[in-house]
């Protein structure tokens, strides 16, 4: 029976509505082999879905969806097999996620000018995390009225040009790609088909990105297959996963992106080759 993986994922530890058990318990249920844990901004949850997953039989990778930007443009970029107790991986993310709340703050300013009372601590209270994000703060505005759909709350407030809207704060995309690399990671250019800066990939790859997430829910057939492609074109590496972050968001569920698991082999090959080669360098 061939394997599947699912190297996209969300908990309650950023914008995601599950615990790390009950994504394990999921993935279980999805007869996953392998996943991996990339909560935006974090690798605070990894320890917990780790010890989740290995209690029922799961293989699990350490990960984190980074924010970052490249010539003006917001992008993600996924870092897998990362030592979580990297210091400057702990201490850098940490620099991210005091990005977020500043924001917070910010889009809760600019939506008090407007007349809508929310209070930032109402947001912090609900996210409870240390990476809250947008998401959370839609949640907000439905639980305290203002809104009454999370794609309301974007619609009318947080989305690129709405009146709330104020930019993130992220790491140039070299820096990003250089802290995964420093924690002993791959670097991943998440979901491209979004981002629609395929002219900007030449960059990434000189400044050391590892592949690309070729399968994804928002990829259809087609897209999956040109990115497929450009990976071989550039010798990157493909993974794909769900990205899913829960049923509240419409998400769809985990492992529903089918990955061979012969993907993650030849991802953790090319990570044995390039630490090899840095010994001998």
């Amino acid at each position: 029976m061939e394997k599947h993986i699912d190297l996209h994922l969300h908990t309650c530890f950023s914008d995601g509505i599950y615990t790390p058990e009950q994504v394990a318990i999921a993935a279980k249920e999805m007869n996953l082999s392998a996943i991996s844990l990339t909560d935006h901004d974090t690798i605070e949850g990894c320890l917990h879905l780790s010890k989740a997953c290995n209690k029922r039989g799961i293989e699990f990778v350490n990960g984190t969806e980074l924010s970052v930007d490249i010539e003006g443009n917001e992008m993600h970029l996924l870092g897998y097999f990362l030592d979580v107790n990297n210091k400057k991986l702990i201490k850098e993310t940490s620099e991210y996620q005091q990005n977020r709340i500043n924001r917070i703050n910010e889009l809760v300013g600019q939506l008090n000018k407007i007349g809508v009372n929310l209070e930032a601590k109402k947001v912090f209270e609900l996210a409870n995390c240390k990476a809250p994000g947008r998401p959370h703060l839609a949640r907000a505005l439905v639980k305290y009225g203002f809104c009454k759909s999370n794609n309301e709350a974007f619609t009318r407030f947080l989305r690129k040009g709405s009146p709330a809207w104020i930019p993130k704060k992220n790491a140039d995309y070299r820096e990003g790609i250089d802290l995964i690399h420093h924690a002993g990671g791959l670097a991943i250019m998440a979901h491209p088909g979004l981002n629609k800066i395929d002219n900007l990939i030449p960059k990434l790859i000189d400044a050391g990105l590892d592949g690309l997430e070729c399968w994804h829910t928002r990829h259809p057939k087609s897209t999956t297959k040109r990115y497929q492609e450009m990976a071989k074109k550039y010798n990157l590496l493909v993974t794909g996963g769900s990205d899913c972050h829960g049923a509240e968001h419409g998400d769809p569920a985990i492992g529903t992106k089918r990955v061979p698991y012969e993907i993650l082999e030849k991802m953790k090959q090319r990570l044995h080759r390039t630490s090899f080669n840095n010994l001998m360098s």
